[in-house]
């Protein structure tokens, strides 16, 4: 994502400081402060050195993680999933797909408080799920991302999609694709894509075809025809995510704070409570930000975003607010439900027939997407061109460090 920000000549938006806290349902666990050394003083009181044993698993497997944009760099590719994560990380990574970040954490030494106060609000956040059901790897790239070092786009993150689809003059068709079916050409296979708009259907044929759409059971209408062995149909389902926008004033008493001109937080995670109605909340900036911007105060009306799994009643709404002016509701299936399958989905279908929203299995970001999406890039050329000593090699390191 950083090359594509640099390659569109965009800019990361301004940050705007804003303190975090951890909220259980009756009073706060953990708050974020201005002075970095009483919060280290803080998480090392209540959690003893398990932050330090986190920060050193998520470094680990991170500095693993970053080998695939030297191997992409010299034009490797890789046609599954567990071949890429096994050139990575071996075995390891792959057994990462497989158990829950909670017990992979436990093992690396960090307490059972600090995963249930901590890591539970952080995975509540970003993935709406139980830490016992996100797998370690998905777990490392969301606790990653916590660690401060994310960033957005000035003017919207969008602006990379529209930016890159103008960029490369790609002919979009604002259709939607009803099916693929297999024909042959000359010996090789050719892909028929059917698909539908307004003004009727209409079909085209591809010597290639990426499908960047969920294909799991009851996800996607798109057919396959003429396959042989047919298109398997993949197992799995997506957790539901709310978001709600809502304009108006918090109501920092249900927080424990009386006085709402002295609620300091912008941004409030959630222990994995029954009783909370909510995943998390934050106090959200607009995507220009001036030099002269500022967060409003916190007795003053201001505009947040509130993740919940089922849609937010009036009376929770109250809870949450003193009053407020307009709620806007989105409603989606944002990422896998991690304890739904067992699997992970292929890359290749067919010869040149490839998958790439697979990846979101293994870990669910914008950053992963893109990665899978150079890799899947890659894996067509290599194919197309027969560079077969591109595609799934073994030591890459070792190959990599000999090439330069």
């Amino acid at each position: 994502m950083q090359d594509f920000v640099k390659l569109l000549g965009l800019k990361h938006r301004r940050e705007v400081a804003g303190k975090s806290a951890i909220f259980n349902g009756e009073h706060f666990v953990l708050e974020e402060t201005d002075w970095y050394l009483l919060n280290l003083f803080r998480l090392w009181w209540h959690y003893g050195i398990s932050f330090l044993r986190l920060q050193m698993w998520v470094e680990e497997v991170m500095e693993k993680f970053m080998r695939i944009y030297k191997y992409q760099a010299h034009g490797y590719a890789f046609s599954s999933l567990e071949e890429l994560l096994h050139s990575l990380g071996g075995e390891a990574f792959i057994n990462m797909t497989q158990r829950s970040v909670a017990e992979s954490l436990l093992e690396a030494g960090v307490t059972q408080r600090f995963v249930d106060d901590v890591i539970a609000a952080v995975l509540r956040s970003s993935y709406g799920q139980s830490m016992l059901l996100v797998p370690a790897f998905a777990g490392a790239m969301s606790l990653a991302g916590a660690q401060g070092n994310t960033w957005a786009v000035e003017g919207g993150n969008k602006l990379v999609c529209s930016g890159l689809l103008k960029l490369t003059k790609a002919n979009v068709v604002n259709a939607r694709v009803t099916s693929v079916s297999l024909h042959s050409a000359e010996g090789k296979p050719l892909y028929q894509v059917r698909y539908e708009d307004e003004q009727g259907q209409d079909s085209g044929f591809y010597d290639m075809v990426v499908i960047a759409a969920p294909l799991h059971h009851g996800k996607s209408t798109l057919t396959f025809e003429n396959f042989d062995p047919p298109i398997p149909e993949l197992l799995g389902s997506f957790q539901p995510t709310v978001t709600s926008v809502v304009h108006g004033y918090l109501n920092s008493s249900y927080f424990g704070f009386p006085d709402p001109k002295l609620f300091p937080f912008a941004s409030i995670l959630t222990t994995d409570t029954p009783n909370l109605f909510f995943n998390a909340m934050d106090n959200i900036c607009p995507v220009n930000i001036s030099s002269s911007f500022r967060r409003k105060q916190p007795q003053e009306p201001a505009v947040w975003r509130v993740l919940s799994q089922r849609p937010l009643d009036k009376q929770q709404l109250k809870t949450l607010f003193r009053s407020y002016y307009s709620v806007q509701v989105t409603e989606w299936e944002a990422y896998p439900y991690y304890d739904s399958a067992k699997t992970l989905p292929p890359i290749v279908l067919h010869d040149n027939l490839f998958y790439l929203s697979g990846v979101e299995w293994v870990a669910s970001s914008v950053e992963m997407i893109s990665m899978a999406a150079k890799n899947v890039a890659l894996l067509a050329y290599n194919r197309w061109y027969q560079d077969l000593e591109k595609i799934d090699q073994k030591d890459l390191m070792h190959k990599v460090k000999t090439e330069l």
